[in-house]
């Protein structure tokens, strides 16, 4: 095999969660850095909103803790809170001396606030946060000399102690194999680690706010490697996301509301939340924005609702909102002085492959961070803004383990390339396609914001009869980046509508019509291999 195919630390996913344990470990490791496409096309330099930190003299830990837990529906892992949490101040330190120029006032730190949220907590710079926190970690990445950063690489399988010359049953993970989708050529990848950072499965959706490659690769991939994965029903809608029918996918941030935001029935102009959180208004949890707009669209035959700030003043919008504002008026809506029409869009994957504090998975040498993990921090609901945080809190946690018990890990083995002596070049794209869109259309439809038994045993039973179908194409084709995507989004939406069909309960992101009530008993829904 190729020396420049092994590496001490293999990381899949160049985001917030990858680039931070890269950093951590370039300090002794040399680490090769594989993204599926550019090195900003993840999730990251999409995140609009911010960064949520105990920063303010009178806010405290408690209080984050708390907040997280209550959007969270008790579901979270309160040691894994309260280590998150308790991290978030040293993590916004670090990003400020990698030079992120965060929104100051008076030379502090100018916090806002968003849904969920008890204090003004949200770091960020302007509505950008994500974009400006990927380009500082990407320049320190690309300085050291002990990171390697590989784009257009779309890996396809996690490398075992199956996939060894020496067959093993261990279950040990040595790298992966990754398609160079320059050249066609699938190639392994070996390192004596792996730290699987490769973002959520926003895509298994018809319409979501996630970038077009958060296909859940990471998560299928664990799981056929024998990882656990756990929550998998607990899928975020983000409430506000803009209605347009040229432009998809463009998110109006949760901060709209924070800043004074109210949402109305596009026709007779009532303000609606008060029907269904008279207290928290539009700063409710996400959850219940989200189920109160699906509610109002569904009930009233309606294709949105309207956001409006207008009535603050217009510097103070565009000051807060510039690149929302900019992108508005580029299609004719002014913020300043009018509605934004805005519907619900799935954009969170809060379950995902168990780790510990450590980012360990249950695999030997596979570690995790960021979104296609299940930490227990989310819980069955992500609070505003803890999600970057979460990125950097167990991407340095990954590396910080993986340094600390470096002397115990062994030099990969010799492994067998990848074959492909008995398949041929595609004939028949338009299979992918179809596949594609019958999944996200399916899951929409039927294992949405609000579900029904009768409805997730439609969708299970549609899936089941896909595997044949995507089997067969994968087993006789080489493999192409829509090929492996396909694959990986039939298993996610499978584990979703899996975990969905067990938790006889409603909690959280999972509403489910025929068990409207929540347990006592609080319980994670863990699906074995």
């Amino acid at each position: 095999m190729p020396d420049q195919n092994h590496h001490d630390v293999l990381i899949i996913g160049s985001g917030a969660a990858g680039l931070t344990a890269a950093l951590t470990l370039a300090e002794k490791c040399k680490v090769l850095v594989l993204a599926k496409g550019t090195l900003r096309s993840g999730s990251t330099a999409w995140a609009q909103g911010g960064i949520a930190a105990v920063l303010d003299a009178g806010d405290t830990f408690e209080d984050h803790i708390r907040d997280t837990m209550v959007a969270g529906a008790g579901l979270n892992d309160r040691e894994t809170v309260e280590f998150v949490i308790e991290g978030a101040p040293r993590a916004i330190d670090r990003l400020c001396e990698l030079g992120v120029p965060f929104n100051r006032e008076s030379g502090d730190l100018h916090l806002t606030r968003e849904g969920g949220h008890s204090h003004r907590r949200i770091v960020h710079v302007d509505d950008a946060t994500g974009w400006a926190v990927q380009a500082a970690l990407l320049k320190a990445a690309e300085e050291s000399p002990n990171i390697t950063l590989l784009p257009d690489r779309t890996c396809v399988d996690l490398i075992t102690g199956r996939h060894e010359a020496k067959y093993s049953g261990s279950g040990r993970v040595w790298g992966a194999y990754a398609l160079d989708t320059a050249t066609g050529k699938v190639e392994a990848y070996t390192a004596k680690a792996t730290i699987m950072a490769a973002g959520g499965a926003g895509r298994v959706y018809q319409f979501s706010t996630a970038p077009r490659g958060a296909t859940g690769d990471g998560i299928a991939m664990a799981w056929r490697a024998g990882a656990r994965v756990s929550n998998m029903e607990m899928m975020q809608f983000h409430p506000t996301c803009l209605y347009n029918l040229d432009v998809k996918n463009f998110l109006i941030t949760e901060a709209v509301r924070g800043e004074g935001g109210r949402l109305f029935h596009p026709e007779t102009g009532h303000r609606f939340m008060a029907d269904y959180d008279p207290e928290r208004m539009e700063l409710a949890p996400r959850d219940v924005v989200a189920r109160a707009i699906d509610d109002q669209i569904k009930r009233y035959g309606l294709d949105y609702v309207h956001l409006d700030i207008s009535h603050e003043e217009p510097e103070f919008v565009k000051q807060h909102f510039p690149t929302i504002h900019e992108k508005l008026m580029g299609l004719g809506i002014d913020m300043t002085k009018g509605p934004i029409p805005v519907v619900p869009a799935q954009h969170y994957t809060c379950g995902g492959v168990v780790i510990d504090l450590n980012g360990r998975t249950d695999l030997p040498g596979l570690y995790a961070a960021g979104e296609c993990t299940e930490s227990g921090l989310h819980g069955a609901n992500r609070l505003a803004s803890n999600s970057l945080l979460e990125c950097f809190v167990f991407g340095e946690a990954a590396g910080r383990d993986i340094l600390a018990n470096w002397d115990t890990f062994e030099a990969p083995p010799p492994v067998r390339e990848w074959d492909e002596s008995r398949v041929t070049d595609s004939d028949e794209e338009v299979v992918i396609k179809q596949n594609w869109t019958e999944i996200r259309r399916m899951m929409w439809n039927y294992v949405g914001i609000v579900r029904t038994t009768k409805r997730l045993e439609r969708a299970g039973n549609r899936i089941d009869l896909l595997a044949g179908e995507i089997a067969d194409y994968y087993g006789n084709f080489r493999v192409t980046t829509d090929l492996i995507e396909l694959r990986n989004l039939h298993q996610c939406a499978g584990l979703i509508v899996r975990s969905a069909l067990a938790r006889h309960e409603s909690r959280g992101l999972h509403y489910i019509l025929d068990y409207p009530e929540t347990d006592d008993e609080v319980r994670d829904t863990v699906l074995v291999p």
